[in-house]
C-alpha cells in the first residue's frame, strides 16, 4: 500500500494546484492541453494501480508520464501540420487506458475487502 501514497498525492496536488490556479488557456493550445491532462490522467491512475498492485516504480512512472505527453504532444503537432485532427488518436487511446485501470484499480480495491 506504500507504493500508492506517492501516485495519489501527486495526483491529488495536481489536480488541486490546478483547480485554484486562474489560468486562461489560448484557444489554439487547448488540444495540447487536453493531451497532457489525458495523460497526467493516465499515468496517474497507472501509478495507483501499480501501487496497489505492489509494482509501483518511480523511473518507470516518470519515464512513462513523459514518453506519453511528448507522443501524444508530437502526434498532435504533426496533425496541426497535415490539417488532420490526429489528436483524437491520442484521446481514444488515452480514454481507454483511463477506463482500464479504473476497472483494474476497482477490482484491486474490492478485491481486499471481498471476496471476489
Amino acid at each position: 500500500m506504500k507504493g500508492f501514497l506517492l501516485p495519489a498525492l501527486g495526483l491529488a496536488a495536481g489536480i488541486l494546484i490546478g483547480a485554484f490556479t486562474p489560468l486562461s488557456i489560448p484557444p489554439g493550445m487547448t488540444k495540447y492541453v487536453a493531451i497532457g491532462i489525458l495523460a497526467a490522467l493516465d499515468t496517474g491512475l497507472g501509478g495507483i494501480r501499480s501501487g496497489i498492485e505492489n509494482k509501483f516504480d518511480l523511473a518507470v512512472f516518470i519515464s512513462g508520464f513523459t514518453f506519453n505527453t511528448l507522443l501524444a504532444a508530437g502526434l498532435t503537432y504533426t496533425g496541426d501540420l497535415l490539417g488532420i485532427d490526429l489528436y483524437f488518436a491520442a484521446i481514444v487511446v488515452f480514454g481507454v487506458r483511463l477506463f482500464e485501470n479504473l476497472a483494474k484499480i476497482r477490482r484491486l480495491v474490492l478485491g481486499r475487502f471481498w471476496s471476489l
